[in-house]
């Protein structure tokens, strides 16, 4: 694969959208509304620390919320009809196929975020946690310990970010696209990633500036910059597999 690939994927995963938008911005919207959801109650309960991890954490489960799209993608190009009913259809029957692992892995490291986001804050801030998010960003950009709380956690979430990229890059439309077991297309995609690591990198580098810009205006930016990333991973993974 060349970078060429990964433009190529990008430019394809916008005409996907343009073409399907209904289908773009239902499933971007369950996944930006979902955060609102999140965000919302964190407010409610006062759990402003909470806020900054999970924002920045919530686009880890995203390419399981776009296994719709990879199917939109799918059936375009195989010329299979697109419809509401086929689409959905085959998004529900991947709770009896190997799909449904895959959730438990994404979920796994989404929750080993959460985990090392408090073990850090305990152990940079300790008992100093305010209790509204403009304290909690005033001390993490002002302080010492706030700025080294950011540094480290930054790293530590690159890693794990990096891991959970190369795990679900290739295997999540992988298994939509074939009957294959779960342990088998983590392989395949961490073995893609590492044989391509200068495209399939500057990918995800892509996803995530794209996935955090989105963020910003209230998760609304995540109506359409999931959709075209959704579409986008699916054509890189025919790229790809094309290739192995």
């Amino acid at each position: 694969m060349k970078l060429d690939d990964v433009w190529a994927a990008l430019r394809e995963g916008v005409n996907d959208f343009r073409r399907y938008p209904q289908f773009g911005l239902f499933f971007g919207g369950i996944y930006a509304l979902g955060g609102l959801f999140i965000v919302t109650v964190l407010i409610r309960y006062h759990l402003p620390w909470m806020i900054i991890p999970v924002a920045i954490g919530f686009p880890l489960i995203g390419p399981f919320v776009a296994v719709g799209l990879y199917e939109v993608s799918r059936r375009h190009e195989k010329g299979e009809p697109i419809t509401w009913k086929g689409v959905l259809t085959e998004v529900f029957r991947q709770r009896e196929r190997q799909l449904s692992w895959m959730a438990f892995a994404v979920l796994f490291v989404f929750w080993i975020w959460i985990y090392q986001v408090r073990l850090l804050l305990a152990l940079f801030l300790g008992f100093k946690i305010p209790a509204t998010l403009a304290a909690l960003f005033t001390l993490l950009t002002t302080t010492p310990e706030g700025i080294a709380f950011l540094m480290v956690g930054t790293v530590v979430g690159a890693l794990l970010a990096t891991i959970l990229f190369s795990l679900t890059v290739i295997s999540m439309p992988l298994l939509l696209d074939h009957d294959i077991d779960f342990v088998t297309a983590m392989i395949t995609s961490i073995r893609v990633v590492f044989e391509n690591p200068v495209p399939m990198f500057a990918f995800g580098l892509i996803v995530a500036a794209a996935a955090i810009l989105a963020l910003l205006p209230a998760f609304l930016g995540l109506f359409v910059v999931l959709p075209i990333l959704g579409h986008a991973t699916w054509h890189l993974y025919s790229r790809a597999i094309a290739r192995v």
